[in-house]
This record gives structure tokens, sequence and C-alpha cells, in this order.
């Protein structure tokens, strides 16, 4: 019988002889923030062999490696590549949202962007169309050289519902009526095994339909009947106390109407809920950009941008339009509220990851990853506990973290080079020198 090259590896890396035939990388002399939470170890090595960590541990105790590719990064910091749970795909082209843009271009050119980054996995909440779960398995079928893919599909609302009053998202989620058609929309989303189910639970401040209650109830226990987590948009605290109740996994953004209370932290650690992602960055490019933002002058920010984008982001018509909105002055209070809950939720001990709800338009993806992190920082976090946050607690919401995460043997090689020690300083996470991704170096 002749052997395939891929059991040929296998063979030989079983009989312990040469490891000639794998692609080896030997990355040393940095500083390791390895995605666990421990303090990070000077001086590290990380042997990289066909896409994983074969070795992590101090430098000093590196064994040479035949056919070895040595990378010296003397002065650099190593961290987990950073993952969004809160993300969407392919609908925005410059400013607009529109489900007709959808396609392998624009999801494939999404993904490259986050990974100029350092996004290196993110989950895509409930605007997808099936193209997507192509995508995900011809990543989870080699090594990829984007940014890895995790989708909940799509999401579920109310017949007219919020959001599909939103341009460019009537058509995008499940609207639903009764159980009967929950639970068939359940079956088509646990045959395609989505990572997430994904439930908008928003008025959008008393000017839309929000989906029941009684309906949340139904769509939480149908997807645990199939073994899928629940994450929801919510606003409001009661609905989040309501829907913890009933088993949601996570809150898709915080709570922004009220301070959360002992009610609901005790309910989510009761329940194993987590506050799944913040959003902070939602709140705040609300208002951002109704103003001359100190982005258009951060190369950091518009190198991710058109040039058509950027123009409009700085005439001052787009902004004098944004603040006629008549809700803009509440915008600033909804995320300090966001902070102040996050914060609370963090010292009370409940769990929490990563995520921005990027995008969206004017949510621009890969510059929100990092300044989400600064924003958590400015609510009282440290800078340990974001990197945490955004690396191994986020894969370990996913069910993930086997394999991503944290820079630990078997895990993949999803990491990034950077000049400066981001546990000093938060921003230092945008001094991107090297991004690899499965151990392709994709920057």
């Amino acid at each position: 019988m002749k052997i395939q090259p891929a059991a040929l590896l296998l063979t030989i890396a079983l009989a312990g002889t040469s490891s000639a035939l794998a692609e080896t990388t030997v990355l040393r002399h940095f500083t390791l923030i390895d995605g666990t939470g421990r303090p990070p170890l000077a001086d590290a090595a990380i042997v990289i062999q066909d896409g994983r960590i074969q070795w992590v541990g101090p430098a000093a105790k590196l064994q040479p490696s035949a056919g070895a590719q040595p990378v010296d990064l003397t002065g650099k910091y190593v961290m987990p590549g950073i993952i969004n749970l809160h993300g969407h795909l392919g609908n925005t082209v410059g400013l607009v949202q529109d489900p007709k843009f959808y396609s392998r271009e624009s999801v494939e050119k999404n993904l490259k962007l986050y990974a100029s980054y350092g996004v290196t996995s993110m989950v895509s909440m409930g605007t997808d169309k099936p193209l997507i779960f192509q995508i995900r398995q011809e990543q989870r079928s080699g090594r990829p050289t984007y940014t890895r893919v995790f989708t909940a599909g799509r999401g579920f609302t109310g017949v007219g519902g919020y959001p599909t009053t939103v341009p460019g998202m009537k058509g995008v989620p499940f609207e639903v009526a009764n159980p009967a058609e929950i639970q068939k929309d359940i079956d088509q989303l646990a045959d395609w095994r989505v990572d997430v189910v994904k439930i908008w639970v928003d008025d959008h401040l008393g000017k839309q339909k929000k989906i029941s209650l009684d309906l949340c109830r139904d769509i939480i226990a149908d997807a645990h009947k199939a073994h899928l987590k629940v994450a929801a948009h919510v606003f409001y605290l009661d609905d989040a106390k309501t829907l913890v109740r009933e088993g949601l996994s996570g809150l898709a953004h915080s709570v922004r109407d009220k301070p959360v209370d002992e009610e609901l932290i005790a309910a989510m650690k009761q329940h194993g809920a987590w506050q799944s992602s913040a959003t902070l960055t939602r709140e705040a490019s609300l208002f951002e950009f109704a103003r001359p933002s100190k982005f258009l002058k951060d190369p950091f920010f518009t190198r991710g941008l058109s040039p058509d984008v950027v123009r409009t982001l700085g005439d001052p018509q787009y902004q004098a339009k944004l603040r006629q909105d008549p809700d803009f002055d509440r915008y600033p209070g909804f995320l300090e509220m966001a902070q102040k809950n996050l914060k609370k939720l963090a010292d009370e001990g409940v769990r929490f990851g990563f995520g921005t709800d990027s995008g969206p338009p004017a949510r621009f993806p890969g510059f929100f990853e990092h300044w989400e992190m600064e924003l958590m920082v400015q609510a009282g976090l440290t800078p340990a506990q974001v990197l945490h946050a955004a690396t191994g607690s986020s894969a370990e919401f996913l069910g993930a973290s086997k394999d991503l995460g944290t820079l630990q043997a078997g895990r993949w090689a999803d990491l990034l080079v950077l000049a400066r020690n981001p546990l000093a300083n938060i921003r230092n996470t945008r001094t991107i020198e090297a991004v690899y991704i499965a151990g392709n170096k994709v920057r």
C-alpha cells in the first residue's frame, strides 16, 4: 500500500526518528505572554512544527532542531493571536451595509484585514450566508493563511423585529413567530454545526419591535438540546436576567440601561453565563465619528480604510448628520455604563471574553479590537486581564482551548510578535512586527 505524505510524517514522528520532512520554525530570545494568565517568561523560545507548537520554554533549554528555521526575536514580545468573539463579515463595503455584498471576495477581504491587525480568530455573529461554512471547512481542513472564522450562521429575531429594520439587515436573521419555526431553524443551524446561536433581544430604545422572551426561551431550550451554546444581543438589565436564568451562555453586549446588580451576578455565576463580549467600541463609535476624530491622523487606523471612507469620516457634513441623531447625547452615557458594568462583573468573578461588534458601517475590523482593549483598560481592568480575555478566555468560551488561545505545546501557532510590552501599556498591542496563523507568517 502506498503511504501518503501526511501518514509518512506521522509514522516518522511516532517512531521518534528524523523529522526532516516536517516544516520547523524556532522563535527565540523574546518575552513570552502565553495567554494562560501566568506571568511573562523572559528569554523564551517556541518550536513550531507543521503549524503547531511542539515545545515552548526558556531559550536556555532549547534543544537543537535539525533543519529548523531560526528566528531571533531579541527584545520582542510574543503573545497569542487576538480572538474576537463578536464581529460581522462580508456585508459592508465602505460605509454601506447590504447583504448583496456578501461574497467570498468580501468575506476573505475582511478576514485578511483582521489578520493584518493580529486578530487571528473571530466569530461572525448571525449575519452569514451558507458560503461561510465552506470557508470554515477549508480552514479546518488545513493551515489557514488568514483569520480563522467561527460562525453563528443566521441569528434570531421576531417577525419584523430588531434588527431587520436596520439598513441592509432585512432578510438576514431568522424571523420567528412560534416554536415550530424555531425548531426548524435550530435544526438547520445544528446541521450546519454552528459555533454559537445568536439572538437579538432589543427594541432600539423603544423604537422597534423586540422578540418576545417566550420565544427566546424556546430558542435557548432547543439550542441546548442540539448541544449548541447561545449568546444574545442585549441592552436592558431585566432582559439579561431573564435570559441568563433560562440558560443563556453569553451576553454579547454589556448591559447599558442600568448598573448590573447582585441578582444578575448571582445568576451568571449559578448558570455559568459569560459576558462573552462587552463591545465597548460599538458604543464609542456612535459618537467618535460625529466630531473631528483623532483617529484620522493615526496610520494604524487609516491603513485599514479606503481613501473614500477616510474623506467621508473627515467631512464636517457627515459629522453633523451623525449629531442629528435624536439619541446622540445619550451615547456617551451608554459607553460609561457598559464600562462600569464590565468592571463590576469582572470584580465579582463573572467570566468574560472579548469582542467588538466590528464589521458593520463605521465599526472597522482590526483597529476596533485594539481600541476595545484600550477602552477595557480605561474601564479599570489591568492589561493582563484584558490580554487574557482576548486570548485564553475567549478560546475557552468557544470550546477551542485545546487548539487556540494559549501558546502551549499542541496548540496552533497563532501568535503576534510585538516591539513593546503590552502588559506595560495596552496600546503596545499596536506595535505589531509579525503575525503567524497556524505557523504561517501572514504579516
